[in-house]
């Protein structure tokens, strides 16, 4: 088993949340994983050393400026009800609907979707934004969303 029902996951009344309300097609597209394939995917795509953005260094592929190519506010559009994702981050992340993407928290937190439901509830998403970083699958493109309302945006290393 990959996944856990989304009602067990610790974070999951981000997406319960009576201002933000998400249709049940979508909520059942957000998938947590079990804490064994959540470290398998942070292993193969984010840190074999980390286990949590806030101690990435430069041996990570995360902690290396070279990285980042831009940084944006996404918290204004946040606060805003009905908001898109800003611009700059549609625009850099510019992947099929049906993308898998991974919302990667900590190695034993990540959470699978597509990237048109990330999209459409990007909202609730982002109550956990503490560094956490989306990935799609089989793409280079990156971004890294902060808890002081910003968002890094980057190309994975080769």
């Amino acid at each position: 088993m990959n996944y856990i029902p989304l009602e067990e996951h610790k974070h999951a009344w981000v997406f319960r949340h009576k201002d933000l309300p998400i249709n049940p097609d979508d909520l059942a597209l957000i998938k947590p994983m079990t804490e064994a394939r959540a470290a398998n995917v942070w292993t193969t795509f984010i840190s074999q050393e980390q286990d949590h953005p806030d101690f990435f260094t430069e041996k990570d592929w995360l902690g290396q400026k070279s990285t980042w190519l831009e940084t944006v506010n996404w918290e204004n559009a946040w606060e805003k009800e009905g908001s898109a994702l800003p611009d700059e981050v549609l625009s850099h992340l510019a992947w099929d609907n049906n993308t898998t993407v991974y919302f990667c928290l900590s190695r034993n937190n990540v959470i699978e979707t597509r990237w048109d439901v990330f999209v459409r509830c990007w909202q609730n998403f982002l109550f956990m934004s503490d560094g956490v970083i989306l990935l799609g699958k089989k793409r280079q493109q990156v971004a890294q969303f902060m808890a002081n309302g910003t968002v890094k945006l980057g190309q994975k290393s080769a």
